[in-house]
């Protein structure tokens, strides 16, 4: 299945993931928001926790064609996301992400494994407005 990415915190672009992972493989990236999560400090990185309520800021990134399933790949190794493994600290599924004239579009999202974000919502730290460049 091919889709667009979600990224909220360390690939979005002025971050210092984006330029090593995204830089030249991809074909757009707008702003969207995901609907139904927050965002939690890692610290160092954010997760996204899934909430009824919250919103989280990030941006719709596009792959080129050509660079799709190495881009997957390598997002994969990034977030430690194994297909099936029991010892993510991140999943990836398909949500709706909410692009900035109102659209929705199906998209790849990283968010927290189910014993990280009971974690989190136990003891983490929630980022106000669910905008990691707002953190600071």
């Amino acid at each position: 299945m091919t889709l667009p990415f979600f990224v909220y915190g360390t690939l979005r672009p002025g971050e210092h993931n984006h330029d090593l992972f995204l830089r030249g493989r991809t074909a757009s990236e707008e702003p969207g928001r995901l609907r139904g999560a927050v965002l939690y400090d890692g610290p160092g990185y954010p997760y996204a926790v899934e909430e009824a309520g919250g919103v989280v800021h990030g941006e719709l990134v596009t792959a080129l064609p050509t660079a799709y399933e190495e881009l997957l790949g390598a997002l994969d190794r990034l977030e430690e996301y194994v297909p099936g493994g029991r010892r993510n600290l991140y999943e990836r599924v398909v949500r709706d992400v909410v692009r900035a004239d109102g659209a929705v579009v199906r998209a790849w999202v990283y968010v927290a494994a189910p014993a990280v974000a009971a974690r989190l919502r136990a003891r983490g730290e929630l980022v106000v407005g669910g905008d990691w460049r707002g953190r600071r």
